[in-house]
């Protein structure tokens, strides 16, 4: 639990000033508690006057000699103004418990105010560093957890560390001050009925004790319930046409109320234990004064005047809220350690492809690529053995081959999506390894087969390839891919939202603004993957013709199913269950008799 409180604090290092500040004002507040109860009792001295009651100095022997003489000071001047008849001095006295009021809300105020400002942006700085982090990681990590789980890591588990936050922390520095002012004030006056009142406390503290652990294993069912109900949202939302298409709405229906039972059965795991604390330590007050009085009345011989036994009792009751917020600090810090728990577990995660401490420069035009005994297994399946490849500067290579052949992760290597496990990847004889991820990417191009349009414009979805390019240069990219036309029969030509994954356009519309981004981006080498397969022939005309613009002077790596797209290609490679089994002109494999020559044939048999 302390490395955890550590944590905490850590994440509001960078607001310290106004951390600190937030907590000397809980400080405060907390020991206004004390003084307004010393306040009260003067007053009523002041106001009822009696020659015959102690003192409060001298009920304060235990106390530090400061405090003593503060109030010691303060008694003996009041009264004595009091007895001479001086309205203006009584009228002082009894403003003293709204001043006092007044600064413990104060004091309260600005601590509240001031550490919620500093929980709002420490949990905003996480979540920014928790985001951050996830899009550098590598590919390989999202095929491995599900986009349902780390929404809930960046939003609700973050979420329940802001509440940790706006009300835990208040509660860890405020609260114990109170309690400890309060037991300070009633103990140097009264020990012996305090004594007696805190003769119920051990008895409320075992359930809350018993309660508290099961606490954080409810919690973490929460936190992994509630990513199962993001999970099973994403899906929903995502795959809409297929859960139609196929009668699924009762199925998924029946997932999300089941994963939605079981949320509510932890959540209500956790609320008992939270709530518990409220009623125990309710009834622990009503007995402890309750004691206090049969003391009292039954054995004591006391001399506590009205004002001493308001003080006393007033005092005991100030300590109870304190002291049911802090039996349920436990549960909710236990609540913030688990969903920070899955936080730092994401943070702590490196990536799989690693940035060069130094990287070498990378010149990719008219630069030869080169794929020298490429071994690549993934997750103990291989799926690429000994690969040696030598693409020429300016050529077309085809890559070709069955499902499962190793097609795209050859194109992942070189845009080091991932690393191979043996041999390396050379654009220009330098490893690509030595060069920044960034510098890499930036000089390929790829159109795939789902082309990825984001919820923006047109205009914003094409300058993704080259941010800050000119209306005229947009507009030329867009000609060349043969798009300019269709984009200007929309209502708001290149300023039309898109929607979400592109869904007001056609597979061929998206098509071409892809082509038109990597137009854009003029990058020296292009990676087109199935860019036209799931086309129809009038959109594949169209396509077609936007590629054969992109692909002039460009290094282009082409994966196709379509063999009647890559016949004119300079390089056909032929893949077959991970390994190079094929390469040369369509003419040249034809001729062959081989894999491809098979591949050729199932295709165009009449």
């Amino acid at each position: 639990m302390i490395d955890f409180l550590g944590k905490l604090f850590s994440l509001a290092r960078r607001y310290r000033t106004r951390l600190v500040l937030g907590i000397l004002c809980g400080i405060l507040s907390g020991l206004l508690n004390s003084a307004l109860m010393v306040v009260v009792k003067l007053v009523i001295g002041v106001v009822f006057p009696s020659a015959d009651a102690p003192s409060l100095t001298s009920q304060m022997e235990r106390a530090p000699e400061f405090v003593r003489s503060l109030v010691g000071g303060i008694e003996s001047a009041l009264p004595r103004a009091a007895a001479s008849g001086d309205v203006a001095v009584k009228v002082a006295a009894i403003t003293l418990i709204p001043l006092v009021m007044f600064l413990r809300g104060l004091s309260l105020y600005l601590s509240s105010y001031c550490m919620q400002w500093v929980a709002i942006r420490a949990v905003m700085d996480l979540r920014a560093r928790l985001f951050n982090h996830l899009v550098n990681l590598s590919l390989a990590f999202f095929h491995r957890i599900s986009p349902g789980d780390l929404m809930s890591r960046v939003t609700n588990d973050t979420s329940v560390l802001l509440v940790t936050l706006n009300h835990s922390i208040p509660v860890l520095v405020k609260d114990p001050i109170t309690v400890l002012g309060l037991a300070v004030l009633v103990v140097t006056q009264q020990p012996s009925l305090t004594f007696v009142s805190m003769l119920a406390l051990p008895f409320c503290m075992v359930p809350i004790i018993v309660f508290s652990r099961r606490v954080r294993r409810a919690s973490e069912a929460m936190q992994t319930n509630y990513a199962e109900l993001s999970g099973l949202l994403h899906e929903a939302f995502t795959s809409n046409r297929i859960i139609k298409a196929y009668n699924l709405e009762p199925r998924v229906q029946q997932q999300f109320s089941d994963v939605s039972r079981r949320f509510v059965s932890q959540y209500m795991r956790v609320i008992r234990s939270y709530e518990i604390s409220g009623p125990l330590i309710e009834t622990l007050g009503a007995v402890s004064v309750a004691l206090v009085f049969y003391y009292i009345a039954l054995w004591a011989k006391t001399s506590m005047t009205p004002g001493d036994l308001m003080q006393f009792v007033g005092s005991i009751f100030l300590m109870y809220q304190p002291i049911k917020s802090m039996t349920r600090l436990h549960s909710q810090l236990e609540q913030a350690r688990a969903a920070t728990g899955r936080i730092f577990e994401i943070l702590e995660i490196q990536p799989s492809v690693a940035e060069p401490k130094h990287p070498a420069p990378l010149r990719s035009e008219r630069a030869e690529i080169r794929f020298e005994s490429i071994d690549f297994t993934y997750e103990d399946r291989p799926v690429l053995r000994g690969i040696d490849l030598t693409i020429q500067p300016g050529h077309m290579v085809a890559l070709v081959g069955g499902s499962g052949s190793g097609k795209t992760t050859l194109t992942n290597l070189l845009l080091r999506f991932y690393d191979p496990q043996l041999g390396v990847v050379r654009i220009g004889g330098t490893d690509i390894r030595q060069v920044s991820l960034h510098d890499l990417r930036e000089q390929i191009a790829v159109v795939t087969q789902d082309t990825i349009l984001f919820n923006d414009t047109i205009r914003n979805n094409i300058t993704l390839g080259r941010p800050g390019a000119s209306g005229a240069e947009i507009e030329a990219a867009a000609c060349k891919a043969h798009a300019h036309e269709f984009i200007l029969e929309k209502p708001q030509g290149y300023e039309t939202v898109v929607g979400d994954k592109g869904a007001t356009l056609s597979g061929g519309q998206r098509q071409r603004l892809a082509i038109a981004r990597a137009i854009l981006k003029n990058a020296p080498i292009l990676v087109l993957d199935e860019a036209t397969s799931a086309l129809d022939s009038e959109s594949e005309r169209a396509v077609q013709a936007g590629l054969a613009e992109l692909m002039q002077g460009r290094t282009t790596i082409c994966i196709a199913h379509r063999l009647s797209t890559i016949q004119s290609a300079d390089l056909i490679v032929v893949l077959d269950q991970g390994r190079l089994v094929e390469q040369g002109k369509h003419e040249e494999l034809i001729r062959h008799g081989g894999v491809y020559q098979k591949l050729y044939a199932l295709q165009f048999a009449p």
